[in-house]
């Protein structure tokens, strides 16, 4: 054989092994929609049924043995859980009533899960504790402020339309629960409409008087998503979620100063104002029949009727296929 032929040879054989060790490695290695099933990004809040879920450790040990690791993605609120829910960011999140409707107008891909109880209690319109405003109606005018999109944007509307006043009546300031806090301590607005626990920690902290709670306005209830395509493929998955979430509200009815000191060490804030918080709320999960559909298509009519969301959507498009009861 000649140098040449000779040096062609082992250039071959070598180019073949590299090859070789190359289809060996790949083989070894999961591939990334593999590595993604096998993960589960839960996005959560400072309070609720996902939170106290979370706080117990129970999902994990459900999943765990299942090859399946859980992350937990904390947000502000609902909004912007929904965006990351919507650009794929997260697997599966939970919010109040209004955001889903924003989301769902915008083109979401996000489905309804599961449906929790209602607590009207546990979101209101609060004034400054030497505020000389007694009344919804006295709101005319006045600067308010509230996370736009948020479950408190439907209550917001309610209210003042049962005082006789127009969404345009009043000054709407748009923040987020943390700089709304600051701006209503500085009394740089006159009204903040927000939801638990910020609303216990501002009647704590700020002596915040309760101007009107949802009770008789709207039901605010704390609703469960997940992305189609992850409903899709996760249905079991999805069933472990709902039932752990159904045994965490259990065990909260019969826990709830064990509850209180869990969240209050989880997300930071004061126990006392989580203790406030905790004696109002209620939890419980519920499948989806045709009543809960229609609180929720109610919310989306108004808002098309009002001109916040820019087209009229159907929610139970929405709803996934085997959460709904006939």
């Amino acid at each position: 054989m000649t140098p040449l032929r000779r040096s062609t040879s082992l250039s071959f054989i070598l180019l073949t092994l590299v090859f070789v060790v190359a289809a060996l490695i790949a083989g070894c290695q999961p591939d990334a929609a593999t590595q993604q099933e096998k993960l589960i990004r839960i996005g959560y809040q400072k309070f609720g049924s996902v939170s106290i879920l979370k706080a117990r450790g129970t999902l994990e040990k459900r999943l765990n043995p299942l090859g399946y690791r859980v992350q937990w993605v904390p947000f502000p609120a609902g909004p912007q859980l929904l965006e990351a829910l919507n650009t794929g960011s997260i697997d599966i999140g939970h919010t109040g009533n209004t955001p889903p409707i924003f989301a769902q107008a915008a083109g979401s891909s996000l489905v309804y899960i599961g449906a929790g109880s209602p607590k009207p209690q546990t979101e209101a319109i609060l004034v400054h504790k030497d505020s000389p405003i007694r009344r919804v109606e006295e709101l005319k005018g006045k600067k308010v402020a509230l996370n736009k999109g948020s479950n408190v944007h439907y209550f917001l509307v309610k209210s003042l339309e049962k005082a006789g006043l127009r969404y345009q009546d009043i000054q709407p300031v748009y923040l987020p629960p943390a700089d709304a806090r600051a701006a209503f301590a500085k009394h740089s607005v006159d009204a903040w409409v927000i939801w638990d626990p910020y609303y216990s920690a501002a009647e704590v902290d700020l002596g915040a008087k309760t101007l009107v709670n949802a009770d008789g306005i709207t039901s605010n209830r704390e609703y469960f998503f997940a992305t189609k395509a992850f409903s899709e493929k996760h249905e079991a998955e999805i069933d472990i979620l709902l039932d752990e979430l159904k045994k965490s509200a259990a065990w909260f009815a019969k826990h709830r100063q064990e509850a209180a000191s869990l969240l209050a060490k989880q997300i930071g804030m004061d126990v006392k104002a989580v203790d406030r918080a905790i004696r109002r709320s209620d939890y419980g999960i519920e499948t989806f029949q045709p009543a809960i559909v229609s609180d929720q298509q109610l919310i989306a009519d108004t808002f098309y009727d009002i001109g916040l969301i820019p087209k009229q959507i159907q929610v139970k498009e929405a709803i996934w296929s085997k959460g709904i009861q006939k």
